[in-house]
């Protein structure tokens, strides 16, 4: 760890130059207390970091929450091993393709009887926080169950015993977004009423104690118990795939579902903070995580170690190393071919900005994160779904 100043502390080996000043920047905020704390993933974000976890006095800046509230993972080990997954993988992955809407913007045709209960849990949730999320996405109950685009993904993987996990990730889809998107527009509206002088529009923020800040929190706990939902109806599909797959029922032996675009109410060093994770997960001492690496490469499950400093955090995933578009003019199709030999997967061009080599090592970033962190498995992909 690498205290930069008072203010801000880095678990990252690799920090460019950018990402740091938009962190310093970001500290520079007087809510923030007692520091920020950069994960070994850092990389440039919409106002704050992505990748960095940031305590804040009674005072919320939205786009340090980010734009996919909840967004996060789930994973579930099953009882089968490798050695049962010799079958026809193409059809298995056509067979989640199916089942799972993919892609932004996508919905489901009907309301499948899984989602029922799901959506008549979030509808009541809504209500008794006094808001329509309709006004957000019309669409909002059809979305739940759908994984979206970039770097949200659905895998068959195995671990270091050959024990197959169901791994995926996703968030709050559009109902999500376009909740963050209001309330950055609000704490915008705020900032400039109060004369506030900002480094960065997007640092804008909601005073607690005002109508704005208990709108914005009330649906931020709505956003994230939506996007862990969505999570939990997509693994409810995936088990089903492959249970049609296999010819036999899945035996869920663990279940991990973890946000990493989140804010919750906690005490650290003695203080009540509200502490938003942006792009990072809750590590407190025992606590079961999951950070994945790229479409290629390794995913971790991990054990929190309680690291206070970090405020009881850790990394997300690999991090960006380029842009979407630097990634594009950099590689070639036989290049993501060459990165993804032994996974099936949807073999197109679409996900030339997904390849392994536009993401950090991440090995690196859980050598860095060994403080935070206790590995307990390694995953490796046998079947990978991405939207376009």
């Amino acid at each position: 760890m690498e205290r930069i100043n008072d203010r801000l502390l880095n678990w990252a080996s690799v920090l460019e130059p950018a990402t740091r000043e938009q962190a310093l920047r970001t500290v520079s905020m007087p809510f923030i207390r007692p520091h920020l704390a950069l994960m070994p993933d850092a990389h440039l974000g919409k106002g704050a970091t992505v990748g960095s976890v940031i305590p804040t006095s009674e005072a919320i800046i939205p786009a340090a929450v980010g734009v996919d509230i909840g967004c996060g993972m789930i994973a579930v080990r099953t009882g089968f091993t490798v050695d049962e997954f010799t079958g026809d993988l193409a059809r298995l992955r056509t067979s989640i393709e199916r089942a799972i809407p993919l892609s932004a913007g996508v919905a489901n045709r009907t309301i499948l009887p899984t989602a029922e209960p799901r959506i008549a849990e979030l509808a009541e949730a809504a209500d008794a926080a006094g808001f329509n999320p309709a006004h957000a996405k019309r669409e909002w109950a059809l979305q739940l169950g759908t994984l979206g685009s970039g770097n949200h993904f659905i895998e068959v993987t195995r671990d270091e015993l050959g024990r197959v996990w169901l791994f995926l990730h996703s968030g709050s889809r559009g109902v999500g977004n376009r909740i963050a998107q209001r309330h950055i527009l609000v704490a915008q509206q705020q900032s400039a009423a109060r004369g506030d002088r900002l480094p960065d529009r997007d640092l804008a923020w909601l005073q607690e104690g005002t109508a704005e800040f208990d709108a914005y929190i009330a649906e931020l706990r709505w956003a994230q118990r939506y996007a862990l939902l969505n999570r939990e109806e997509m693994m409810d599909r995936l088990i089903g795939c492959v249970q049609d797959w296999i010819g036999a029922p899945v035996a869920e032996a663990e279940r991990i579902n973890c946000h990493h675009n989140f804010t919750e109410l906690e005490e650290h060093f003695g203080e009540r903070l509200w502490v938003s994770r942006k792009g990072a997960i809750e590590a407190r001492l025992g606590q079961p995580g999951l950070i994945p690496g790229s479409m290629g490469t390794a995913s971790y499950v991990v054990s929190g170690l309680g690291n206070e400093l970090s405020l009881h955090s850790s990394p997300h995933g690999a991090g960006r190393r380029l842009s979407r578009n630097a990634a594009r003019r950099s590689f070639s199709l036989a290049d993501l071919r060459k990165a993804m030999v032994g996974i099936e997967y949807r073999d197109t061009e679409a996900f030339l900005d997904e390849i392994p080599a536009a993401y950090k090592d991440i090995d690196q970033v859980m050598a860095d994160a060994a403080d935070l962190v206790e590995i307990r498995h390694t995953l490796r992909q046998i079947v990978n779904v991405k939207g376009d």
